[in-house]
């Protein structure tokens, strides 16, 4: 495994940390969605009535999935950057990048 995937795998580790250990006080606050930020099958999505496609994002940090987020904290949260050296951002729109082929 080469150092950029174990960056990657222990973001992922510590992000998911994180969020389990504030899920209770932050249940009460106001949610957004936020594109560009699930990790690989861990997106929150609903695609119209009678229709789901939660879990189903490919690719990390895959630009046109979103997951809720706390209000406001979309477009400042910290993620790695692009395997080019590109910042990586979230977004309240759909992104066209990381999107599988």
């Amino acid at each position: 495994m080469n150092t950029t995937l174990k960056t990657l795998a222990v973001a992922g580790a510590v992000a998911a940390a994180m969020t389990a250990a504030t899920t209770h006080s932050a249940s009460a606050q106001a949610k957004e969605k936020c594109y560009g930020v699930a990790m690989a099958g861990q997106n929150d999505c609903a695609a119209g009535a009678g229709t789901t496609c939660a879990g189903t994002s490919k690719v990390d940090y895959q630009g046109n999935s979103w997951k809720l987020v706390d209000e406001g904290t979309c477009t400042s949260m910290e993620l790695p950057a692009m395997m080019d050296g590109t910042a990586r951002a979230g977004s309240l729109e759909p992104l066209a990048r990381d999107v599988p082929a």
